[in-house]
């Protein structure tokens, strides 16, 4: 099973970024997916999720109205859109996917916002 995160890196306040997250070892179409984030010294949050057909996602508070969660079923990817970065935005970022049985995590990647 894996999931790789890419698409991070260093961005301005204001600009955006967007994450991709590639799966490969499971049946990804059967799994809700979701991005993570966690600053130093803080808790991983949930960022924003996804249901496994695409029909239904929720976002934390502070993302809201500046990221979107999408996914390609065909291609096996989970994106994130993230626009109007913020220096608080800061984190390294990590997919997940979660079926009734399992659960599976990316290795970040590292989201940096500053001018």
């Amino acid at each position: 099973v894996q999931l790789v995160e890419s698409g991070g890196g260093l961005v301005q306040p204001g600009g955006s970024l967007r994450l991709s997250c590639a799966a490969a070892g499971f049946t990804f179409s059967r799994y809700d997916m979701s991005w993570y984030r966690q600053a130093p010294g803080k808790e991983r949050e949930l960022v924003a999720a996804i249901t496994s057909a695409g029909g239904s996602t929720n976002y934390a508070d502070s993302v809201k109205g500046r990221f979107t969660i999408s996914r390609d079923n065909a291609k096996k990817t989970v994106y994130l859109q993230m626009n109007g970065l913020k220096p608080e935005d800061t984190a390294v970022y990590y997919c997940n996917a979660r079926s009734y049985y399992y659960m599976y995590w990316g290795q970040g990647t590292q989201v940096t916002v500053s001018s």
